[in-house]
């Protein structure tokens, strides 16, 4: 089997070899500070005993998986911390083909270019569903795409790259084309504390054994390095994926896992609220200058990601490149995420030089 090198590689690669300033709207990191809580987490952990320098349990510290369950409103038996959200995805789409019901994986266009990656990797075939202009994806599209060959259905709300939040009433029919098809919904929540709508609903909210649901701490508490996610499965899918698990990583970071429980039970909700807020600027900033560009593109309702599109500029990745050398900003090319967006970029507001990186789109294409 083949692999081929993300695109978000290759982009940050050429951009970190660019003869000018550039700034970085490729990758999801944020850059505002972490809870306090967490940061005395792990200053409390060096000082800690021999043995707390040790395998953790495979599936995650018992606390950290109590903690999730009891803000999530299930079993903790069901919650596995993983490495990132990237494995929960895998173990869940990984649980969803093992099923044996089929080997189609049914995804958005646009999509997170990671999932068809995965589908791939794990022996499955990618059935697309377009979602309309502002990244609503319709519950009836998904249905006429479905069959008894679904094996998974996998959506992101909040979106990466459209933006679009799924309500509940959307969360609802997809859980239930699930159970009609006897496949698995696969509902990624990573960015949920960046629900900019108040419209987020997840998938927890509606009881079946066909939907697992991803999530991770590396954008809410701005750790993308600390690599803690977590996994939450229906009861008669929870042992292999813990096995596969043990298996891929034997366990995740002891500290890591440690310093996220302390960040949950002491951060206020005015952590998050500010964080949501600085973006709010940022997305007022940066689609103004878009708008001063004469461009298309999308307004968040969720997630830091906007798309945008320039007359006579498609965003391939070639023009990525162009960007970079011309402007000094460097987005991802649409057609990472699907033929329906290939004439788009994608941009990262997780920048403090998004004014800049404004004024200078505004200035390129003006």
């Amino acid at each position: 089997m083949e692999y081929e090198t993300p695109l978000f590689f290759r982009v940050m690669s050429y951009a970190s070899e660019a003869d000018r300033d550039v700034i970085d709207m490729v990758s999801g990191n944020p850059d505002w500070e972490p809870p306090a809580a967490l940061r005395s987490g792990l200053r409390e952990y060096a000082d800690r005993e021999p043995s707390a320098f040790q395998y953790p349990p495979s599936e995650g510290l018992r606390e950290l998986r109590e903690e999730i369950a009891a803000r999530r409103g299930v079993d903790a038996d069901q919650v596995v911390v993983t490495n990132g959200a990237g494995e929960a995805n895998y173990l869940a789409m990984a649980r969803a083909l093992e099923r044996d019901r089929g080997e189609e994986v049914v995804l958005t266009d646009p999509v997170y270019p990671y999932y068809p990656g995965k589908t791939t990797m794990l022996g499955g075939t990618q059935t697309f569903v377009a979602v309309d202009d502002e990244g609503r994806l319709e519950p009836s599209d998904v249905r006429a795409a479905a069959s008894e060959e679904t094996a998974a259905i996998v959506v992101n709300t909040p979106n990466n790259p459209t933006g679009a939040v799924y309500d509940g009433e959307t969360m609802r029919e997809l859980v239930a084309i699930a159970e009609e098809c006897d496949a698995i919904l696969v509902s990624d929540e990573v960015y949920d504390h960046f629900d900019l709508s108040g419209r987020f609903e997840s998938a927890l909210s509606i009881e079946s054994d066909h939907r697992i649901v991803t999530n991770a701490f590396s954008k809410s508490m701005a750790i993308t390095g600390f690599r803690v996610g977590y996994a939450i499965f229906p009861s008669d899918l929870v042992v292999d994926a813990k096995s596969r698990h043990m298996l891929v990583n034997v366990a995740g970071s002891r500290p890591a896992q440690y310093a996220v429980l302390r960040a949950l039970r002491e951060t206020e909700p005015d952590y998050y609220e500010r964080n949501r807020d600085l973006l709010r600027g940022r997305i007022e900033t940066f689609t103004g200058a878009l708008d001063a560009a004469g461009a298309e593109y999308t307004t968040p309702r969720g997630s830091f990601y906007v798309m945008a599109r320039f007359d006579g500029y498609p965003g391939t990745l070639e023009n990525v490149y162009r960007l970079i050398d011309e402007a000094g900003v460097a987005g991802m090319p649409g057609d990472a995420f699907g033929e329906s967006r290939s004439e788009w970029f994608r941009f990262a507001l997780v920048t403090p030089r998004v004014e800049t990186a404004a004024e200078r789109l505004s200035t390129r294409f003006a």
